[in-house]
């Protein structure tokens, strides 16, 4: 657990220009095998955080896959 200073029940980072934006993901440089997701958390500030929700349901960290846009 943790805390981050900008991040609240009022607080959130603020976003940048990639949120709400379409991607293609694949996992381990497989190019063969590409889902689409939707960024749905694009830090623009600490704690940088990047999130794409896969068109199967699953959540995943920008730093668990390799994407582009879609």
């Amino acid at each position: 657990m943790g805390a981050v200073k900008n991040m609240g029940l009022l607080q959130y980072p603020k976003q940048g220009e990639k949120l709400n934006k379409k991607v293609e993901v694949c996992f381990n440089y497989d190019t063969a095998n590409i889902i689409n997701g939707i960024i749905i958390r694009d830090d623009a500030e600490a704690p940088y955080q990047e999130i794409i929700r896969l068109d199967d349901g699953r959540y995943v960290l920008s730093t668990e896959c390799q994407y582009r846009l879609a």
